[in-house]
């Protein structure tokens, strides 16, 4: 493990430094922006951006790699993300800011494309799943170290925007320094929704009801933490909890779920997120269990997207999986972009706490839904053709990372003596 992770270091370290910048910056925008007197509808707004320009960006980054090279794609996005960083601070306008997050989440992805491309085409396919372990790892760590950086100074200052610009430009440097060889692009297709919802409809509403809520997480969780009575540092705890929650939950409920029905399992995260929702609520004024609930709901909702993924793979035949992941990952980004709009309208109409009331819906409709199915469906689903992977964010290309496990497939008279019981079509082969 140990010699392949040494030379892909230099693409690891570039994909943390950027992901520090990028991590601040969007906590950074969600306090100035409240500190700065902006409605909590107009936040969610300027929050959706990102996610609206992240989903549009997976469509043109493979074709600009295509055109360019993995390098100078880098470059090029990184330098724009980094200027998009300081215009932040430049120009304090909500319709500014709107456009900037848009522009950032764009090109974020493109990078996030180029660095997963790479690291799939430059590791062999047995070892795949425990580079993109390391990956997730770096991902989850990054992301919660970035929250911390917000100590260093006032969120009304130049200077946080000025690391975050600093830190992304200089993700440049082990990229661009690497002697790796850029792989070829290949494209990701995207299976047709109705097909996808044929073989897993929990999967198709655990990826969009996610996304509904951990779009608003990022992008309203630190104006939920502010409009508390939280100061910027408290802020960068009450985020980093959730994270780190995330980051330990996800692997002893995902490897669950490995030897269970994924749908029971999703149904129970969903509902304890919902309860542990409600104690984020309830703790308003106490610092500590505030802490302590939003970790417990962060470890329970990071869980739902890849237990739902899981499932997916479970249900499609080998040669359906990377396009099925790439469409719920589509339906996850497009239930991220609309998350945070609809999230800052309920707070502006009903107050901050309205946030925790937002995600309790969110996981109860999901619980609900599952639990629907389970009466509409009930075999036991409990034998698997794929093992959980815990996972954040990702690019469609990061699916060919995920380990390749062979598919068995029923025998024709066992697959005809249940058909009329199977979430998936009839007329392929139920993994």
């Amino acid at each position: 493990m140990f010699p392949l992770i040494v030379p892909i270091g230099a693409v690891l370290l570039g994909v943390a430094l950027l992901l520090l910048g990028s991590g601040l910056l969007n906590t950074l925008l969600a306090v100035r922006g409240s500190l700065e007197g902006y409605s909590d509808s107009a936040l969610g707004l300027i929050m959706s951006g990102y996610f609206l320009g992240y989903f549009s960006g997976t469509f043109a980054a493979l074709p600009l790699i295509r055109r360019v090279g993995h390098i100078r794609a880098f470059a090029m996005c990184a330098a724009l993300a980094a200027c998009s960083a300081l215009l932040h601070v430049m120009f304090v306008e909500p319709w500014v800011w709107m456009v900037l997050r848009i522009l950032n989440g764009f090109v974020l992805v493109i990078l996030y494309t180029v660095v997963e491309s790479w690291l799939n085409g430059q590791t062999p396919a047995e070892q795949r799943g425990r580079v993109f372990a390391v990956y997730m790892a770096v991902n989850l760590g990054a992301l919660a170290a970035a929250q911390q950086l917000l100590r260093l100074e006032s969120a009304m200052s130049f200077m946080l925007f000025a690391v975050a610009a600093m830190l992304i430009s200089v993700s440049l440097v082990p990229v661009t320094w690497t002697r790796f060889a850029q792989p070829p692009v290949e494209t990701v297709t995207r299976l047709r929704f109705k097909a996808l919802y044929r073989a897993a409809p929990v999967s198709v509403a655990g990826a969009l009801l996610s996304g509904l809520a951990m779009g608003a997480f990022w992008g309203l969780g630190p104006v939920y933490a502010n409009r508390v009575g939280l100061d910027s540092a408290s802020v960068a705890t009450f985020m980093s909890m959730a994270i780190l929650g995330g980051a330990l939950f996800q692997y002893p409920l995902g490897r669950y779920s490995d030897t269970h029905d994924r749908r029971s399992v999703l149904m129970v995260i969903c509902l304890a997120a919902t309860a542990a929702a409600l104690l984020v609520w309830l703790s308003d004024g106490n610092t500590p269990l505030l802490y302590l609930s939003i970790a417990i709901y962060g470890g329970l909702a990071f869980c739902a997207y890849p237990v739902a993924l899981a499932h997916m793979i479970d249900r499609l035949d080998a040669n359906q999986i990377l396009s099925g992941g790439s469409s719920a990952l589509f339906l996850h980004g497009v239930g991220a972009a609309m998350g945070p709009a609809l999230a800052g309208q309920l707070m502006e109409w009903f107050g901050a706490g309205s946030l925790p009331f937002y995600f309790m819906i969110m996981q109860l409709a999901l619980a609900l839904y599952t639990l629907m199915r389970l009466h509409v469906v009930r075999e036991d689903l409990s034998d698997h053709s794929t093992q959980f992977v815990p996972m954040v964010r990702t690019s469609p290309v990061a699916l060919e990372m995920m380990p390749e496990e062979e598919v068995e497939v029923e025998s024709e008279d066992a697959r005809d003596s249940d058909s009329s019981h199977r979430e998936s079509p009839p007329d392929k082969p139920s993994l």
